[in-house]
């Protein structure tokens, strides 16, 4: 089993204003920007640690809330985890597979932290 810290996520009303606030009083920088239609989304790179900053998310079926949503880690052996997590009783609550075709679980942590685990990117 490996692991590797892919990113935070944060979700917000207002993605710009959210990434300025992280390169303005954080020092973070913009590592991309992405557009769809009017919508924007930004990864950024806070001191070598990845942060998704973004609104909802289109297609995503587990309920979404603004502010810090979740800790995602990549893992080696999405299959296996996803079944080493049922097994140990975690609470699933989404598979999915992203739209680069990588799949991803999102499971409940201890009090109720979101917890996100990705297939890596080959």
């Amino acid at each position: 089993m490996a692991f590797k810290i892919n990113h935070l996520h944060i979700k917000t009303s207002d993605p710009r204003k959210t990434a300025q606030f992280f390169v303005e009083n954080l020092g973070a920088k913009i590592a991309t920007e992405n557009r769809n239609g009017e919508r924007v989304t930004f990864r950024l790179d806070l001191h070598g640690l990845s942060l998704n900053v973004t609104d909802f998310v289109e297609g995503q079926k587990l309920g979404q809330h603004y502010g810090m949503e979740h800790l995602a880690l990549d893992t080696d052996d999405i299959a296996g985890e996803v079944q080493r997590l049922k097994s140990s009783g975690a609470r699933i609550l989404e598979e999915r597979q992203l739209p680069d075709g990588r799949h991803v679980c999102f499971f409940e942590g201890p009090e109720g932290v979101r917890l996100e685990v990705m297939e890596m990117k080959k």
